[in-house]
C-alpha cells in the first residue's frame, strides 16, 4: 500500500457514506480546505488525527500509518515555470489544486471556474512578522453541459 492508495480508498468510503468534506474537518477540529488537501495526500496528519481519520473512513492501519509519513506534495505533471513568482502559484496549484477540484465540485457540480469572468483582488496586509500577499479570486461558476 501507498499513499496513493489511501487516497482512493479515503474517496470511495466518503462517496459511499455520504460524507462532506466539511463534516470531516468538523470532527478533526480544523478547517476543510487542510483536512481535504490532507486526505487528498498533500498533508501529514498527526497520530490522533490519522486515528480519527481510520475510524471515520475505516481505514486499515497500515492506511493509518501512512497518513502520518509527510508526502510527497505536488500531484500535477508537466514543466515547471522559471520564475520564481509564477513558480510559487505553480507550487500552489500543485499542492492545493485537488483540494480546489473537490471543493468546488462539492458545492457546484461538474463544471469549472471561470478565468473569463472572473475578479481578483490583490492587496497588501500589513503583518509585524513581514508584510503579506492577499489575493482575493472570483470566478463564475460554468457548469458542464449535456448534450
Amino acid at each position: 500500500m501507498n499513499r496513493m492508495d489511501v487516497t482512493e480508498l479515503i474517496v470511495a468510503s466518503k462517496i459511499r457514506k455520504g460524507l462532506k468534506w466539511s463534516d470531516v474537518a468538523a470532527r478533526l477540529g480544523h478547517s476543510k480546505e487542510w483536512v481535504t488537501s490532507g486526505c487528498l495526500g498533500q498533508m501529514t496528519f498527526d497520530a490522533k488525527q490519522a486515528a480519527l481519520l481510520g475510524e471515520i473512513f475505516e481505514l486499515p492501519p497500515e492506511a493509518v500509518q501512512l497518513l502520518q509519513v509527510v508526502p510527497y506534495k505536488g500531484s500535477l505533471p508537466g514543466t515547471v515555470p522559471t520564475d520564481p513568482l509564477i513558480y510559487r502559484f505553480y507550487e500552489l496549484v500543485n499542492v492545493y489544486g485537488t483540494t480546489f477540484k473537490e471543493l468546488i465540485h462539492e458545492e457546484f457540480g461538474d463544471g469549472i471556474m471561470s478565468a473569463i469572468d472572473f475578479k481578483m483582488d490583490l492587496k497588501r496586509e500589513s503583518d509585524p512578522a513581514g508584510d503579506r500577499v492577499s489575493i482575493t479570486m472570483s470566478g463564475k461558476f460554468l457548469p458542464y453541459k449535456r448534450y
